[in-house]
């Protein structure tokens, strides 16, 4: 791999894991747009490991908190509301996990095409501007309730479909449900962590057996550029947000959404 590949693949990864306008439609576009060989799955986790990295430094003090009192309650020893949080982002993985188990074969052979890419940014981003457009709510992270990351969790599991988006349909589910836009794109983010950690161990599972000659110092690279990059990405997003809103994100959906079909057809 040379660096400007490596550049590109991991200011992509990196901006557009955590924005809602779904990664796997921009991620496509690298090989049809360039001449380049593919990157090799080895790469591919370095990406998911320094995205992981980012969501980890950025949120580390809530996340101690509420490994803390997440063990102090497994323990007996009651809930507040970091433990509360710590287990919505538990349930709220549940469904997605299951879901990928079940259908991912079937996602990989079925809807894995332009056409589907295309309508997931389209539909979904027309939703997420709705669900933004109608949102009065005023409720954060910490005011969620069981059956609150329950149904979050179930939207996240439509993120299979390519052109969703897990962290678009996350933070449109939540917003529908009475969450304001920070708070939504902050439990979204959280709720990050689990996924990407299920989706680089089975990269890497798969990896171990398929042995290949690992370029070292590119997927280095690669860790470091997608995990700055996510970290900034998260910072000025929940920055953007507060004060303009979703509807940017929604109407690039849409515009890019066109786009592929045309491209493609």
């Amino acid at each position: 791999m040379d660096w400007l590949q490596v550049v590109v693949l991991s200011l992509v990864q990196g901006i557009t894991e955590f924005l809602p306008i779904s990664s796997s439609a921009h991620l496509i576009l690298v090989p049809e747009l360039t001449s380049w060989p593919d990157q090799g799955l080895a790469f591919d986790v370095s990406l998911h490991v320094g995205t992981l990295l980012a969501v980890v430094v950025y949120f580390r003090r809530e996340l101690w908190r509420m490994l803390d009192r997440w063990l102090v309650s497994v323990r007996g020893g009651g809930t507040d509301q970091d433990a509360r949080l710590a287990w919505w982002v538990i349930v709220a993985t549940i469904p997605v996990g299951l879901a990928a188990l079940i259908f991912h074969d079937a996602i990989e052979v079925s809807l894995r095409s332009p056409l589907v890419l295309a309508l997931g940014l389209i539909v979904f981003g027309v939703v997420l501007s709705y669900a933004d457009w109608r949102g009065r709510g005023s409720r954060n992270e910490y005011q969620l309730t069981l059956k609150d990351a329950v149904l979050i969790g179930l939207a996240q599991a439509l993120a299979l479909i390519p052109g969703t988006s897990r962290s678009g349909i996350t933070m449109t589910a939540a917003l529908l449900l009475g969450m304001n836009r920070e708070g939504a794109a902050r439990f979204s983010f959280l709720m990050s962590i689990p996924v990407i950690v299920l989706a680089g161990g089975l990269e890497t599972i798969t990896l171990l057996t398929e042995p290949r000659p690992v370029d070292w110092v590119a997927m280095l690279g690669g860790t470091i550029l997608s995990g700055i990059s996510a970290f900034l990405c998260i910072h000025y997003f929940l920055a953007f947000i507060k004060r303009i809103g979703m509807q940017p994100f929604a109407v690039y959906r849409v515009v890019f959404g066109v786009w592929l079909l045309w491209f493609f057809w």
